[in-house]
């Protein structure tokens, strides 16, 4: 047993020189605030959503070069191998009435430059595409913001949880301290013929317990941290410590956060939600312009010769020749495609709108779940805490009984195992609370 208990505190204390030796870098002070703007700066769905809103951008210069004018330049040479060749009568070149031979009227090479400008003057599609420009940059910002406020909502929840989970390792190891040095005093009665081996194996074994939570608690902070500082794109290997530590204060927070009243508008996927029946709106108006006529001008300016010498292509003057002109594009029947384009739309947009309705009834039945939630939280942590502070007394009693000759060490490792079960069941309902504020905070819409 005695080995048991030195190699369990062998592994225990050589613990922290391990992680000392590992962590040479500076680290790296973490508030929440800190986590949140790393998360937002560097997780990978944020980045994506920044490209999206850039790629939308990019996309609206795109639309708006439809209504710019359109020049464009092209030089082309033909080389006829079997010219195409026509029926004249035969007695235009000295031949026999009535008969016919074959004459090339196209020369054999041919070489043209030219340049052409176009404007659109009149089109409903364009004229609708431009003005939803507008509409599509507030939907791929509000897209953005979204994903930014998820990944808020996401690391405050991780954060504190890590808080409480480091809160819990503490207590573990002031516990496993005072444990070990009740262990010390009962082994060295043991040997002096003064205790029973009952009482210094009990000792041993809740130490041994306390060592192996120890343990696991420890490892389940680094790999904690480890996922933690994945999402914040930090480099795994900088050690990180959190400096907001005060959960007292969320607590407060969440009791004042109860009386505070919900708004459609603060909640961002509701307005993403407005900018896409926005957006549809546009595309059925869009279909609907389409079938009006759509009036362009052009102009084409170019230079062309024609030959049956291959050299002559590039020795002899061109002829220059240009023209201007309007184009006008009457829709007659496209076979009900319009038609048909139209009552698609109107049933996105529709079904846009219903989503829109849904969405203010589901934020009223999350704003108020969330603040049950969190009234249960409150109302469990408090009584876990009433619980946690007299199982202290408890424990400190049957400390001083010991101390002071009085007591058992049986009486000393209940109180203890209670004390420390009566502080999970504190930190589990904390961790709860902390949650339930992160909740309600995400149905508030506050995590802007």
């Amino acid at each position: 047993m005695r080995r048991i208990l030195n190699y369990t505190l062998l592994i225990t204390l050589m613990l922290p020189f391990a992680a000392q030796a590992q962590d040479t870098q500076e680290p790296l002070l973490l508030s929440v605030d800190d986590a949140m703007r790393l998360a937002v700066k560097n997780n990978i769905e944020t980045v994506n959503a920044r490209l999206d809103s850039k790629n939308q951008d990019a996309v609206n210069a795109e639309v708006t070069g439809i209504a710019l004018p359109q020049i464009s330049a092209k030089g082309e040479f033909n080389d006829y191998l079997n010219p195409v060749q026509s029926f004249v009568p035969a007695e235009f070149v000295g031949g026999p009435p009535g008969t016919f031979i074959a004459v090339p009227f196209t020369p054999k090479y041919g070489a043209t430059a030219s340049a052409t400008a176009s404007q659109v003057l009149f089109d409903g599609s364009v004229m609708v595409a431009l003005q939803a420009k507008s509409a599509l940059t507030k939907l791929f910002e509000r897209k953005e913001r979204f994903t930014e406020e998820q990944v808020r909502y996401n690391i405050q929840k991780a954060y504190y949880a890590l808080v409480v989970a480091e809160k819990q390792y503490k207590t573990l190891k002031e516990s496993m301290s005072y444990m070990r040095t009740i262990g010390k005093e009962i082994q060295a009665y043991y040997d002096n013929g003064l205790g029973e081996k009952i009482d210094a194996d009990r000792i041993s074994v809740q130490v041994n317990n306390l060592a192996s939570d120890s343990i696991k608690v420890g490892n389940m902070i680094s790999v904690s941290k480890q996922m933690l500082k994945f999402q914040l794109g930090l480099d795994l290997d900088i050690p990180i410590i959190l400096t907001d530590t005060s959960v007292n204060e969320n607590v407060a927070d969440a009791e004042d956060m109860l009386l505070q009243q919900m708004s459609y508008t603060d909640r961002t996927d509701y307005m993403l939600l407005k900018s896409q029946v926005e957006v549809n709106q546009y595309d059925l108006k869009r279909h609907k312009l389409s079938g009006l006529p759509s009036l362009a001008a052009f102009g084409t300016a170019a230079y062309t010769y024609q030959t049956n010498t291959f050299s002559d292509i590039f020795e002899s003057p061109y002829i220059f020749y240009s023209l201007i002109g309007l184009q006008l594009n009457v829709p007659i029947f496209d076979g009900l495609q319009r038609r048909n384009r139209v009552k698609q739309a109107k049933i996105s947009l529709q079904q846009s709108m219903n989503k829109l309705d849904n969405m203010e009834r589901n934020i009223d039945l999350q704003t108020k779940q969330s603040k049950t939630t969190l009234k249960n939280a409150l109302y469990t942590m408090e009584n876990q805490r009433r619980n946690f502070d007299l199982a202290k007394e408890v424990m400190q009693t049957s400390r001083k009984k010991y101390n002071a000759g009085v007591g058992s060490s049986m009486e000393v490792s209940q109180s203890q195992t209670d004390m420390l079960q009566a502080q999970s069941n504190y930190f589990d309902a904390m961790l709860q609370v902390i949650n339930a504020r992160a909740d309600l905070q995400n149905a508030l819409g506050q995590f802007k």
